[in-house]
């Protein structure tokens, strides 16, 4: 009623495919995961669009960030790059805001913290302070009575 399991694969499966390896036809190969580095250490980036299997690595973002705020086009670097204009305008809006952010830090934070840590010690001080007088006027004992003279 059932053929056997291996003239079942043997006949749907031609032989030709059998022996290749796989992804080696038709699909695409394998992602290769970017170091988000040039080759070298001053090499500039690679321009252009990705080959398949390729990401972008942050050295190419930042090259691309870099072209559209020294004020080239976004539709032409688009087109150069193989990248949707939004997602370009999304790069650069998030450059925009890390800048801001890092424009925003103040150089007055090591004596803030200082000022702090300060204060803070203060006020451990003081707490220590009221804790020994209020344990002082409870005791009724002979050291009391010797400090109140």
């Amino acid at each position: 009623m059932s053929e056997p399991r291996d003239t079942i694969m043997s006949s749907k499966v031609p032989p030709a495919a059998a022996d290749a390896p796989v992804g080696g036809v038709g699909g695409r190969s394998p992602s290769k995961p970017s170091t988000g580095q040039a080759a070298t250490p001053g090499e500039r980036p690679q321009v252009g669009p990705l080959g398949p299997g390729q990401r972008w690595s942050l050295a190419r973002k930042k090259a691309a960030v870099m072209r559209m705020l020294r004020g080239e086009s976004v539709e032409l670097l688009s087109r150069e790059l193989g990248v949707p204009v939004h997602k370009l305008e999304r790069w650069r809006d998030k450059a925009a805001g890390a800048l801001d952010d890092a424009l925003k830090e103040r150089e007055t934070e090591t004596v803030d913290a200082d000022l702090a840590a300060a204060l803070r010690r203060v006020g451990e001080l003081t707490m220590e302070n009221e804790l020994l007088r209020a344990r002082m006027e409870r005791t009724s004992g002979p050291l009391a009575r010797r400090r109140s003279r």
